[in-house]
Protein backbone atom coordinates (compact mmCIF):
# COMPACT_ATOMS: atom_id res chain seq x y z
CA UNK A 1 0.00 0.00 0.00
CA UNK A 2 2.45 2.49 1.03
CA UNK A 3 1.83 6.31 1.98
CA UNK A 4 3.98 9.15 0.18
CA UNK A 5 4.34 12.34 2.08
CA UNK A 6 6.02 16.48 1.58
CA UNK A 7 5.88 20.03 2.30
CA UNK A 8 7.49 22.79 1.20
CA UNK A 9 7.14 26.46 2.94
CA UNK A 10 7.61 29.17 0.15
CA UNK A 11 9.48 31.72 2.00
CA UNK A 12 12.50 29.91 1.12
CA UNK A 13 14.86 30.85 4.68
CA UNK A 14 15.40 27.31 5.10
CA UNK A 15 14.77 28.09 8.88
CA UNK A 16 11.78 25.49 9.02
CA UNK A 17 11.27 22.34 11.41
CA UNK A 18 11.38 20.31 8.52
CA UNK A 19 12.65 16.77 10.05
CA UNK A 20 10.08 17.35 12.68
CA UNK A 21 6.96 17.88 10.37
CA UNK A 22 8.07 15.15 7.65
CA UNK A 23 8.16 12.73 10.62
CA UNK A 24 4.44 13.68 12.05
CA UNK A 25 3.25 13.40 8.73
CA UNK A 26 5.03 9.63 7.69
CA UNK A 27 3.88 8.63 11.24
CA UNK A 28 0.82 9.36 11.31
CA UNK A 29 0.38 6.83 7.61
CA UNK A 30 2.50 3.96 9.91
CA UNK A 31 -0.66 2.04 9.13
CA UNK A 32 -0.09 2.26 5.43
CA UNK A 33 3.92 1.39 5.52
CA UNK A 34 5.41 -0.14 8.60
CA UNK A 35 8.32 -1.67 6.71
CA UNK A 36 10.70 0.79 6.51
CA UNK A 37 10.75 5.16 6.06
CA UNK A 38 12.56 7.84 4.36
CA UNK A 39 13.18 11.30 3.93
CA UNK A 40 14.01 13.63 1.16
CA UNK A 41 15.49 16.93 3.36
CA UNK A 42 16.04 20.20 2.17
CA UNK A 43 18.67 22.44 3.93
CA UNK A 44 20.41 25.71 2.36
CA UNK A 45 22.13 25.50 -0.61
CA UNK A 46 25.78 25.81 -0.12
CA UNK A 47 28.88 25.86 -2.12
CA UNK A 48 30.01 22.35 -1.04
CA UNK A 49 28.46 18.90 -2.02
CA UNK A 50 27.04 16.68 0.76
CA UNK A 51 27.86 13.08 0.28
CA UNK A 52 26.00 10.42 2.39
CA UNK A 53 27.10 6.52 1.87
CA UNK A 54 25.21 3.65 3.30
CA UNK A 55 27.51 0.85 3.96
CA UNK A 56 24.87 -1.41 6.16
CA UNK A 57 25.68 -4.26 3.46
CA UNK A 58 28.71 -6.37 4.61
CA UNK A 59 30.98 -7.81 2.39
CA UNK A 60 33.27 -9.22 5.44
CA UNK A 61 33.92 -12.73 5.85
CA UNK A 62 32.58 -14.93 9.34
CA UNK A 63 35.66 -14.08 11.07
CA UNK A 64 35.05 -10.42 10.87
CA UNK A 65 33.23 -8.31 13.08
CA UNK A 66 30.59 -6.43 10.90
CA UNK A 67 31.76 -3.14 12.46
CA UNK A 68 35.64 -3.71 12.01
CA UNK A 69 34.34 -4.50 8.25
CA UNK A 70 32.33 -0.74 8.20
CA UNK A 71 35.58 0.99 9.48
CA UNK A 72 37.59 -0.59 7.16
CA UNK A 73 35.15 0.73 3.98
CA UNK A 74 35.14 3.59 5.86
CA UNK A 75 38.36 4.21 5.21
CA UNK A 76 38.18 3.05 1.43
CA UNK A 77 35.33 5.86 1.23
CA UNK A 78 37.70 8.56 2.22
CA UNK A 79 40.42 7.57 0.32
CA UNK A 80 38.12 7.16 -3.07
CA UNK A 81 36.79 10.45 -2.94
CA UNK A 82 40.03 12.00 -2.85
CA UNK A 83 40.83 9.63 -5.20
CA UNK A 84 38.15 11.44 -7.69
CA UNK A 85 39.28 14.61 -6.73
CA UNK A 86 37.39 15.79 -4.15
CA UNK A 87 38.42 17.71 -1.00
CA UNK A 88 37.10 16.64 1.83
CA UNK A 89 35.84 19.31 4.09
CA UNK A 90 34.11 17.23 7.49
CA UNK A 91 32.83 14.01 7.51
CA UNK A 92 30.51 12.72 10.22
CA UNK A 93 29.36 9.46 11.09
CA UNK A 94 25.55 9.85 11.92
CA UNK A 95 25.08 5.98 12.64
CA UNK A 96 27.49 2.72 12.43
CA UNK A 97 26.91 2.29 9.04
CA UNK A 98 25.98 5.80 7.58
CA UNK A 99 28.44 8.24 6.33
CA UNK A 100 28.29 11.95 5.63
CA UNK A 101 31.31 13.68 3.98
CA UNK A 102 30.71 17.65 3.18
CA UNK A 103 33.23 18.02 -0.16
CA UNK A 104 34.48 20.62 -2.33
CA UNK A 105 34.56 19.01 -6.05
CA UNK A 106 34.33 20.77 -9.22
CA UNK A 107 33.95 17.51 -11.61
CA UNK A 108 30.89 15.26 -13.06
CA UNK A 109 29.05 13.92 -10.30
CA UNK A 110 29.04 10.63 -11.69
CA UNK A 111 32.88 10.56 -11.46
CA UNK A 112 32.99 10.76 -7.87
CA UNK A 113 29.71 8.63 -7.21
CA UNK A 114 31.12 5.47 -8.98
CA UNK A 115 34.53 6.08 -7.19
CA UNK A 116 32.83 5.68 -3.77
CA UNK A 117 30.84 2.87 -5.52
CA UNK A 118 33.61 0.94 -5.77
CA UNK A 119 34.00 0.20 -2.77
CA UNK A 120 32.32 -3.25 -2.00
CA UNK A 121 28.11 -2.62 -1.08
CA UNK A 122 29.56 1.47 -0.97
CA UNK A 123 25.59 3.03 -2.12
CA UNK A 124 25.71 7.05 -2.51
CA UNK A 125 21.98 7.28 -0.97
CA UNK A 126 22.56 11.22 -2.06
CA UNK A 127 24.74 13.90 -3.26
CA UNK A 128 23.73 17.51 -3.83
CA UNK A 129 24.69 21.29 -2.77
CA UNK A 130 21.17 21.10 -0.57
CA UNK A 131 19.90 17.36 -0.27
CA UNK A 132 20.13 14.77 2.59
CA UNK A 133 18.23 11.14 2.04
CA UNK A 134 17.72 9.33 5.15
CA UNK A 135 16.56 5.93 5.08
CA UNK A 136 16.37 3.00 7.55
CA UNK A 137 14.44 -0.09 8.71
CA UNK A 138 11.27 0.43 11.05
CA UNK A 139 8.67 3.52 11.67
CA UNK A 140 9.23 7.06 11.53
CA UNK A 141 9.09 8.00 14.79
CA UNK A 142 12.19 4.99 15.66
CA UNK A 143 14.16 6.33 12.00
CA UNK A 144 13.77 10.33 13.20
CA UNK A 145 15.16 9.20 16.40
CA UNK A 146 18.53 7.21 15.55
CA UNK A 147 19.17 10.29 12.87
CA UNK A 148 18.16 12.90 14.77
CA UNK A 149 16.05 14.47 13.00
CA UNK A 150 13.61 16.50 15.06
CA UNK A 151 16.38 19.04 14.69
CA UNK A 152 16.73 19.44 10.84
CA UNK A 153 16.39 22.65 9.73
CA UNK A 154 15.69 23.03 6.00
CA UNK A 155 12.92 24.44 3.65
CA UNK A 156 11.17 21.29 2.09
CA UNK A 157 11.34 17.61 1.92
CA UNK A 158 9.77 14.46 1.19
CA UNK A 159 9.08 11.12 2.56
CA UNK A 160 7.78 7.68 2.31
CA UNK A 161 6.40 4.64 4.46
CA UNK A 162 6.88 1.19 3.16
CA UNK A 163 5.11 -1.67 2.91
CA UNK A 164 7.21 -4.55 1.33
CA UNK A 165 5.57 -6.10 -1.72
CA UNK A 166 7.66 -7.03 -4.79
CA UNK A 167 11.26 -6.90 -2.63
CA UNK A 168 13.01 -7.11 0.02
CA UNK A 169 12.95 -5.36 3.69
CA UNK A 170 16.13 -3.43 3.62
CA UNK A 171 17.36 0.09 3.20
CA UNK A 172 18.43 -0.60 -0.69
CA UNK A 173 14.78 -0.77 -1.45
CA UNK A 174 13.85 1.84 0.77
CA UNK A 175 12.35 5.37 -0.48
CA UNK A 176 13.32 8.11 -1.50
CA UNK A 177 15.75 7.60 -4.40
CA UNK A 178 18.16 9.89 -5.20
CA UNK A 179 18.32 10.73 -9.15
CA UNK A 180 21.89 8.86 -9.63
CA UNK A 181 24.12 11.03 -10.81
CA UNK A 182 21.80 14.34 -10.59
CA UNK A 183 22.55 16.84 -7.65
CA UNK A 184 19.88 17.34 -5.58
CA UNK A 185 16.32 15.50 -7.13
CA UNK A 186 14.33 12.95 -5.73
CA UNK A 187 11.20 11.16 -5.68
CA UNK A 188 8.83 8.99 -3.62
CA UNK A 189 5.98 7.54 -5.34
CA UNK A 190 3.07 4.97 -5.09
CA UNK A 191 2.28 2.98 -7.66
CA UNK A 192 3.54 0.65 -10.48
CA UNK A 193 4.98 1.33 -13.98
CA UNK A 194 3.89 -1.05 -16.02
CA UNK A 195 7.13 -0.20 -18.44
CA UNK A 196 9.61 -0.05 -16.24
CA UNK A 197 11.30 -2.26 -18.15
CA UNK A 198 11.46 -0.70 -21.18
CA UNK A 199 12.86 2.61 -19.81
CA UNK A 200 15.26 1.19 -17.22
CA UNK A 201 16.90 -0.11 -20.56
CA UNK A 202 16.81 3.35 -22.30
CA UNK A 203 18.27 5.22 -19.00
CA UNK A 204 20.97 2.61 -19.48
CA UNK A 205 21.64 2.95 -23.00
CA UNK A 206 22.41 6.40 -21.80
CA UNK A 207 24.74 5.96 -18.87
CA UNK A 208 22.74 5.61 -16.20
CA UNK A 209 22.42 3.23 -13.26
CA UNK A 210 19.96 1.90 -11.05
CA UNK A 211 20.91 0.83 -7.56
CA UNK A 212 17.45 -1.01 -7.02
CA UNK A 213 14.95 -2.35 -9.28
CA UNK A 214 12.19 -0.40 -7.86
CA UNK A 215 10.51 1.74 -10.11
CA UNK A 216 10.50 4.61 -8.02
CA UNK A 217 14.20 5.05 -8.85
CA UNK A 218 13.27 4.82 -12.68
CA UNK A 219 11.26 8.10 -12.30
CA UNK A 220 13.45 9.99 -10.53
CA UNK A 221 16.34 8.95 -13.19
CA UNK A 222 13.74 10.01 -16.30
CA UNK A 223 12.95 13.45 -14.42
CA UNK A 224 16.59 14.49 -14.25
CA UNK A 225 17.44 13.56 -17.35
CA UNK A 226 15.51 15.67 -19.16
CA UNK A 227 16.28 18.57 -16.57
CA UNK A 228 19.75 18.28 -17.57
CA UNK A 229 18.77 18.41 -20.85
CA UNK A 230 17.26 22.04 -20.10
CA UNK A 231 13.57 21.33 -19.26
CA UNK A 232 11.79 22.84 -16.27
CA UNK A 233 11.07 20.42 -13.19
CA UNK A 234 7.01 21.18 -14.32
CA UNK A 235 8.24 20.38 -18.11
CA UNK A 236 9.48 17.03 -17.33
CA UNK A 237 6.56 15.93 -15.16
CA UNK A 238 4.30 16.66 -17.48
CA UNK A 239 6.27 14.53 -20.25
CA UNK A 240 6.78 11.47 -17.31
CA UNK A 241 2.88 11.26 -17.74
CA UNK A 242 2.95 10.69 -21.62
CA UNK A 243 6.13 7.95 -21.37
CA UNK A 244 5.52 6.61 -18.10
CA UNK A 245 2.27 3.53 -18.55
CA UNK A 246 0.77 2.35 -15.44
CA UNK A 247 -0.90 3.70 -12.50
CA UNK A 248 1.04 6.31 -10.35
CA UNK A 249 0.77 8.94 -8.37
CA UNK A 250 4.75 10.70 -7.20
CA UNK A 251 6.33 13.85 -5.51
CA UNK A 252 9.73 14.83 -7.23
CA UNK A 253 11.72 17.06 -5.56
CA UNK A 254 14.81 19.47 -6.12
CA UNK A 255 17.07 22.08 -5.07
CA UNK A 256 14.51 24.70 -4.77
CA UNK A 257 10.84 23.18 -5.98
CA UNK A 258 8.36 20.70 -5.13
CA UNK A 259 6.15 18.69 -7.42
CA UNK A 260 3.27 16.09 -7.92
CA UNK A 261 1.72 14.46 -10.51
CA UNK A 262 -0.98 11.83 -11.26
CA UNK A 263 -1.27 9.34 -13.97
CA UNK A 264 -4.37 9.63 -16.43
CA UNK A 265 -6.35 7.04 -13.88
CA UNK A 266 -5.70 8.95 -10.79
CA UNK A 267 -6.44 6.17 -9.08
CA UNK A 268 -3.65 6.43 -6.00
CA UNK A 269 -4.72 8.93 -3.84
CA UNK A 270 -3.22 11.98 -3.23
CA UNK A 271 -4.79 14.96 -0.80
CA UNK A 272 -3.44 18.51 -1.07
CA UNK A 273 -3.63 21.90 1.43
CA UNK A 274 -2.01 25.13 -0.43
CA UNK A 275 -2.18 28.00 2.42
CA UNK A 276 -0.19 30.80 2.16
CA UNK A 277 3.06 30.07 3.51
CA UNK A 278 3.63 26.44 2.96
CA UNK A 279 1.76 23.57 0.62
CA UNK A 280 1.59 19.99 2.37
CA UNK A 281 0.39 16.99 0.13
CA UNK A 282 0.57 13.29 1.41
CA UNK A 283 -1.78 9.77 0.52
CA UNK A 284 -4.71 10.50 3.66
CA UNK A 285 -5.54 14.03 5.03
CA UNK A 286 -4.27 12.85 8.32
CA UNK A 287 -0.84 13.33 7.77
CA UNK A 288 -1.53 16.65 6.42
CA UNK A 289 -3.50 17.43 9.62
CA UNK A 290 -0.40 16.22 11.93
CA UNK A 291 1.58 19.45 11.29
CA UNK A 292 -1.54 21.88 11.06
CA UNK A 293 -3.21 22.83 14.11
CA UNK A 294 -5.87 25.06 12.34
CA UNK A 295 -9.05 24.68 10.61
CA UNK A 296 -7.94 24.02 6.98
CA UNK A 297 -9.83 23.17 3.25
CA UNK A 298 -7.97 20.16 1.12
CA UNK A 299 -8.52 18.63 -2.10
CA UNK A 300 -7.92 15.41 -3.95
CA UNK A 301 -6.50 16.62 -7.59
CA UNK A 302 -7.60 15.65 -10.56
CA UNK A 303 -6.45 12.89 -12.80
CA UNK A 304 -3.45 13.69 -15.46
CA UNK A 305 -2.45 16.51 -13.23
CA UNK A 306 1.65 17.97 -12.39
CA UNK A 307 1.77 21.04 -9.73
CA UNK A 308 5.20 22.51 -8.79
CA UNK A 309 5.71 24.61 -5.96
CA UNK A 310 9.06 26.65 -5.12
CA UNK A 311 10.51 27.72 -2.42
Amino acid sequence: MCGIAGIIYKNGNGAHRIGRDMTSMLQSMKHRGPDSTGYALYHQPSGEYTVRVNLAESTAPRDLDFADDVARRRREVLIRIKGAGATIKDTEDVNEYTLQVTVDYHAELKHLADYIESVPQAEVLSLGHSLEIVKDLGDAKSVATAYDLDGYFGSHGIGHVRMATESDVDIANAHPYWAYPFSDVAVVHNGQLTNYHQWRRRLESHGHRFASMCDSEIIAVYLADRMAGGESLEDAMHHSLEDLDGVFTYICVSEDALGMAKDELAAKPLVLYEGEDMVALASEEIAIRAVIDHEIETYDPYESTVMVWNR
